[in-house]
């Protein structure tokens, strides 16, 4: 399988680290529990939509690999060059946790660890979005 498309939105600065605690005692003992903030369930509910309409009819079998190839483009603030790289917040890592999530729940592969190889990048840009590009490898 190998699939490619740009998504045009701006693309999210709420990351994975976006969570809350929510703290508690059990059998007095203190707890604690991560939880989506509400600001991370927006994101992952619009990456969702938007990766919707390009999950392909079946995934990619568990256990073949894929290169997963991203590229972020930020719309230019007009203190940085179109098609420089933003060395800025969010991190590339924290980036691609949500995606490949609502990938694996779209199956566009069995499990996110299939990717095996990934390319990702950042740039401003004048014309936001995502580029995606997925590919089975031999």
């Amino acid at each position: 399988m190998h699939t490619q498309f740009f998504i045009p939105m701006k693309p999210p600065t709420t990351t994975h680290n976006a969570k809350q605690i929510h703290a508690y005692m059990k059998g007095g003992k203190p707890c604690a529990v991560l939880h989506d903030s509400p600001e991370l369930k927006a994101v992952r509910s619009k990456l969702h939509s938007y990766l919707a309409s390009y999950a392909p009819e079946k995934p990619i079998a568990a256990g073949h690999p894929v290169r997963l190839m991203v590229k972020w483009c930020f719309p230019a603030d007009g203190r940085h060059a179109v098609g420089a790289w933003r060395t800025s917040k969010p991190d590339t890592d924290n980036l691609e946790k949500a995606l490949k999530d609502e990938m694996t729940r779209l199956h566009f592969w069995h499990d996110d660890a299939q990717v095996c190889s990934e390319i990702v990048e950042k740039f401003w840009a004048d014309i936001c979005g995502v580029f995606v590009q997925v590919e089975e490898l031999a």
